[in-house]
């Protein structure tokens, strides 16, 4: 219901490739860490956000979305439903083109008020899934 397949491929393929995930930390366990290699092997530019604000896979990273100093395509959310709302928003107030919210992170009034606001939204799915199957 929050991620047809046309979103998916658009964001996936045309949005653009610089994706600020956040919560990605050195933490080389963490889900987000290994979705952020996976997008840099499409060809993603990945930008670390996570209140360390550690360099992960070569990329400097920063403590909020706010600091990041160029324009970011897609915000890619890995904290909890309870903090993606605000993580959306955000975005959309950075000027970003899409959010993607990761697989158990859903937050509907989070989803309405992003696609409101003129930004593509996919929930409760991961890009390291969907970009072979879709990209």
């Amino acid at each position: 219901m929050y991620a047809d397949d046309e979103t998916i491929r658009g964001i996936l393929t045309s949005t653009g490739d610089t994706w600020a995930v956040v919560g990605l930390s050195g933490n080389s366990s963490r889900a987000a860490y290994g979705v952020a290699a996976v997008l840099q092997r499409y060809g993603k530019r990945v930008v670390p956000v996570h209140p360390k604000a550690e360099t992960v896979h070569g990329e400097r990273g920063y403590a909020s979305l706010a600091e990041i100093p160029f324009p970011v395509d897609v915000v890619d959310v890995f904290v909890n439903s309870e903090l993606a709302g605000q993580v959306a928003d955000e975005a959309a107030a950075i000027g970003a083109k899409a959010v993607w919210f990761q697989l158990g992170v859903i937050d509907e009034k989070a989803y309405e008020r992003t696609r409101a606001a003129g930004l593509d939204m996919v929930m409760d799915r991961c890009p390291a899934i969907e970009i072979p199957r879709l990209g």
